[in-house]
C-alpha cells in the first residue's frame, strides 16, 4: 500500500543525490515534490500543510547546511517527519492491573472488525494470554456466526449468549461477558461492537452504552485503509461521539493509497496500533 508513496519520495531524492550544499530552490522544489506525493497518496490537506512546513524549517536549519551529506540529511528528516505523524513511537497494549483487560472495537460496518477481531485475539494467544471474544454485534446478519467460526479458526473461546440478527440486547450480552472471563479465567475480553454504513447517532449511542458498561481498558477504532479520506471524518466523528484510544488499520494488503494512515493518526493524535494486511489470521502486525 506505501509502495506507491515510496516510489515516489525516492524518486524526489535521487535529484539530491551529489550535491555538496542545498539551496533555497532545491529545498523549495524537493519540498513540492513530497507535497504532491502525499497529496497523490491521499493523506489528508491540513496533515500535508504541517508536514511540509515542519521539513522545510528543519531543511533550513543547521543540521542540513553543516551536514557532510545534506541529500541523506534531508531524507532523515523526511523519515523522522513520517515517524512522527503516525505517533512517534510504537504504543502497546495497556493491560488492567486486574484482569481481565477489557478490549472494545468499534468502526465502520465493513472495517473488516470481525476478523480483526479473531486477528488480535490470535495474536495474544500467541503473546501468552487467554483471551474471550464477544459476540456483541447483534444487528448485521450473521456476525454472531462469523465471529464463531472466526474463534474456532483462532482456537480462542466465544461468548455468544444472543442469536443476533437484531435480536439480543449487545449492552447485557457485553456486560455479562466480563463476568463470564473472570469465572473462566479469561485475562483479555474483546468485544465486537456493531457498526453501521455509515456515522448515525443510534450506533453512537449504543457504542457509548457498551462502553460505560464493560469501562474498556482500550478502545480501538478500526478503519478500513482502502477508504482515503473518509476515514479522517469517519474517525474524528468517532472521536468525539465514543472516544478511542488507539487506531487499528485493515486491508492494507489493498491497492489503496495509504494517505488514510498518515492522516488518521494525526488528525486524531491517536496512534496506529495494529495493522491486518491479508486473509489469513496471521496476516497481523503490531
Amino acid at each position: 500500500m506505501f509502495a506507491t508513496l515510496s516510489d515516489r519520495l525516492t524518486a524526489t531524492f535521487k535529484t539530491l543525490r551529489g550535491k555538496g550544499r542545498l539551496s533555497e530552490a532545491d529545498i523549495d522544489a524537493t519540498a513540492r515534490e513530497i507535497r504532491v506525493a502525499l497529496l497523490e497518496a491521499d493523506v489528508a490537506l491540513p496533515v500535508v500543510k504541517d508536514f511540509i512546513a515542519a521539513v522545510k524549517e528543519r531543511a533550513r536549519g543547521t543540521e542540513v547546511s553543516q551536514a557532510l551529506n545534506p541529500a541523506q540529511q534531508v531524507i532523515k528528516i523526511v523519515n523522522d517527519e513520517l515517524i512522527r505523524i503516525l505517533g512517534g513511537e510504537t504504543r502497546r497494549l495497556r493491560f488492567a492491573k486486574q484482569p481481565p483487560t477489557v478490549i472494545m472495537l468499534a468502526g465502520l460496518q465493513g472495517s473488516g472488525k470481525t476478523t480483526l477481531a479473531g486477528k488480535l485475539a490470535l495474536w495474544l494467544k500467541d503473546s501468552g494470554n487467554s483471551p474471550l471474544l464477544v459476540a456483541a454485534d447483534l444487528q448485521r446478519p450473521n456476525a454472531v456466526n462469523q465471529l464463531q467460526v472466526v474463534g474456532e479458526q483462532a482456537g480462542v473461546a466465544v461468548w455468544a449468549p444472543a442469536p443476533g440478527n437484531g435480536v439480543g440486547d449487545p449492552v447485557e450480552v457485553a456486560r455479562s461477558s466480563v463476568e463470564r472471563a473472570t469465572q473462566r479465567l479469561h485475562d483479555v475480553v474483546i468485544v465486537d461492537t456493531a457498526g453501521r454504513l455509515g456515522i448515525d447517532e443510534e450506533m453512537m449511542a449504543q457504542a457509548r452504552d457498551i462502553r460505560d458498561a464493560v469501562q474498556p481498558d482500550e478502545t480501538l477504532f478500526v478503519v478500513d485503509a482502502m477508504i482515503g479520506q473518509d476515514a479522517v471524518n469517519t474517525a474524528l466523528a468517532f472521536l468525539d461521539g465514543v472516544g478511542f484510544d488507539g487506531v487499528v488499520l485493515t486491508k492494507l494488503d489493498g491497492d489503496a493509497r495509504g494517505g488514510a494512515a498518515l492522516s488518521v493518526a494525526s488528525v486524531t493524535g491517536r496512534q496506529v496500533m495494529f495493522a491486518s494486511a491479508g486473509e489469513k489470521l496471521t496476516d497481523f502486525d503490531a
